[in-house]
C-alpha cells in the first residue's frame, strides 16, 4: 500500500475515533504524525516537529487570552448591556440583538461554542417570556456565533489565514470574514421572518434592560451561592459552573471596575487597528495586550490562563503537524491530482464543499478546515478556478452545520430549551433545520461565492 493511500485511511480513522469516542482529534493527529512520519516515511521527531505552527499555537493562545481576561474584568458584561438597550421596548430586535452580541464576541477572539454558551441562556429564557419561537432565537445566536467567527482576530479566521500564508496563493482576510458574516446574517433574515418574526414586528415589552440585568444579576448570585440558577444545560458548565457568561465579573458603575473595562475595550480597538492596520502579528499583539490588561488589574487574570481553549490548542496544532507529514508521505499532491483528474473544476469545489458540511457536521469545523484546506491547496493553485472563491465557501460550509444538535453549539442551544418546551420537539426541529442546512448550505455556499467566479 503506498503511503498516500495509508496517510488517508490513517486520516479517515482519526475522524472516526474522534467522533464515536470522547478523543481530541489533536492528540490523535500527532499519534498519526509519528507513526506516519517515523515508523513508514522514516523521518525524525525533529523533522516531524518541524511541521507543528508555533506561530498560530501563539495566536490561538494570545486571542483567546486576552478574551478570557475581557470575560473576568466584566468587559463582555458590559457589551451585552450595552447591545440590549438597544431594543428599548421592541420585541422584534431581541433576536438581532443576541446575533449582534454572538457575532461580536466571536470577532474579538472567543470560541463559537464559548459565546454560544454565554448568550444562548439567556436568549432562549427571553423567548420563552416573550412568546419567540425558541428555534428562531437558538439559531440566531448560533449563526452570529458564526458571522463572526472568521474576523482575521478570531480563531476560525487566524486558522484559515495561517494556513493559506504559507502557501503561494493570494488570498483575502477580508473576503473570508465578509462571505461568512453576509451569508449567515442572510439565512438569519430568512429564518427571522419564516419562524414568526414579522409577528414579534408589533410586539413591545417593558424594562427589557432592567429584565436582561436581573436576569444575568440571578445567575451570578446563583453561582455564587453554589444553587441552581434559571438557566440550564451542560454548555453553562463547559464555560463555567453555573454562570453561562463563565466566571466574569458583573459590570458595574463603579469607576474601580470601569478602567478596566475601558482599557480592554481601547485593547481590543488597539488589536484590530495594530494586527490588520499595520500588519503586525496577531499573535504577539494580543497577548502584549493581554498582559497590559493583567497589569492593570491583576484579579481579572486570575483564572484566565485555565480558560484558553487548550483542547483547540492541542486540536489546531496536532492536526497542522500531521498535515505536514501529510505532505512529506505525497498525500496532498496525489489527492490534489485526484480532483484534478475529473476534468470538471466546479464539480470538484462542490464535492469539497460538501465533505466539509457532512464531516463537520458530526465531528470539528476546526479540524475539517485544518485538514481539507491544505488537501485543496495544490487544485487551487492551477487557476482553473478561483482559489478565494472555493475557501470562502468550504469555510461557510464546514462552520454553518453547527445548528446540528450533534456538534457543541446546537446542544447548547438544546439544553437550554426555555420552561415548558418539549425538548424531543424541540430536537427534532433542530435536527430537521440541520439536515436542510447540510443540504442546502453547501450548494448554496457554491452556488454564490464559486459559480460567479467573482472571487
Amino acid at each position: 500500500m503506498s503511503a498516500p493511500v495509508l496517510s488517508i485511511i490513517i486520516l479517515a480513522a482519526m475522524f472516526l475515533l474522534a467522533t464515536v469516542l470522547p478523543l481530541n482529534m489533536g492528540a490523535l493527529a500527532f499519534v498519526g504524525a509519528f507513526l506516519l512520519g517515523a515508523v513508514v516515511l522514516g523521518m525524525s521527531t525533529n523533522e516531524i516537529l518541524a511541521n507543528f505552527p508555533g506561530g498560530l499555537f501563539l495566536t490561538i493562545v494570545g486571542v483567546t487570552y486576552l478574551f478570557a481576561i475581557a470575560q473576568n474584568n466584566g468587559t463582555i458584561d458590559l457589551l451585552v448591556r450595552g447591545a440590549v438597550r438597544l431594543v428599548g421596548s421592541r420585541v422584534a430586535l431581541i433576536p438581532w440583538v443576541m446575533f449582534a452580541i454572538t457575532a461580536v464576541i466571536t470577532a474579538v477572539g472567543a470560541l463559537s461554542p464559548a459565546a454560544v454558551a454565554i448568550i444562548a441562556p439567556i436568549a432562549l429564557s427571553f423567548a420563552g417570556k416573550y412568546k419567540i419561537s425558541p428555534l428562531l432565537m437558538g439559531m440566531m445566536v448560533i449563526h452570529g456565533a458564526q458571522a463572526g467567527g472568521f474576523s482575521p482576530i478570531a480563531v476560525y479566521g487566524v486558522t484559515v489565514n495561517g494556513i493559506l500564508a504559507k502557501t503561494d496563493l493570494a488570498f483575502s482576510p477580508t473576503a473570508l470574514f465578509l462571505s461568512s458574516f453576509v451569508f449567515n446574517f442572510l439565512i438569519a433574515l430568512v429564518l427571522f421572518v419564516v419562524l414568526g418574526g414579522r409577528g414579534l414586528l408589533s410586539s413591545k415589552v417593558g424594562h427589557f434592560v432592567e429584565q436582561a440585568a436581573e436576569a444575568r444579576m440571578a445567575v451570578s448570585v446563583g453561582a455564587k451561592a453554589g444553587s441552581d440558577v434559571p438557566f440550564k444545560g451542560f454548555g453553562s458548565g463547559m464555560y463555567g459552573p453555573r454562570d453561562p457568561a463563565g466566571d466574569g465579573v458583573a459590570a458595574t458603575k463603579e469607576r474601580s471596575e470601569r478602567i478596566p473595562q475601558l482599557v480592554t475595550i481601547a485593547g481590543l480597538v488597539a488589536l484590530a487597528v495594530i494586527a490588520l492596520g499595520f500588519k503586525v502579528d496577531v499573535g504577539f499583539v494580543s497577548i502584549t495586550i493581554a498582559i497590559v490588561l493583567a497589569l492593570v488589574s491583576p484579579a481579572a487574570q486570575k483564572g484566565a490562563i485555565n480558560k484558553i481553549s487548550w483542547s483547540t490548542v492541542l486540536l489546531i496544532c496536532g492536526m497542522l503537524t500531521f498535515v505536514g507529514v501529510l505532505e512529506e508521505a505525497g498525500t496532498i499532491e496525489f489527492v490534489s491530482n485526484g480532483v484534478a483528474g475529473m476534468g470538471m473544476p466546479l464539480l470538484a469545489a462542490l464535492l469539497i464543499c460538501f465533505i466539509g458540511a457532512v464531516v463537520s457536521a458530526f465531528a470539528s469545523s476546526t479540524a475539517i478546515l485544518a485538514a481539507l484546506i491544505p488537501l485543496a491547496v495544490p487544485f487551487l493553485s492551477t487557476g482553473e478556478i478561483g482559489a478565494v472563491g472555493v475557501i470562502c465557501a468550504l469555510a461557510v460550509s464546514a462552520t454553518i452545520v453547527d445548528v446540528s444538535p450533534f456538534s457543541t453549539n446546537g446542544a447548547l442551544v438544546l439544553a437550554n430549551a426555555p420552561e415548558g418546551v418539549d425538548k424531543d420537539r424541540f430536537y427534532k426541529k433542530i435536527l430537521g433545520y440541520s439536515g436542510i442546512v447540510i443540504v442546502a448550505g453547501p450548494i448554496l455556499a457554491w452556488l454564490a461565492l464559486v459559480v460567479p467566479g467573482w472571487l
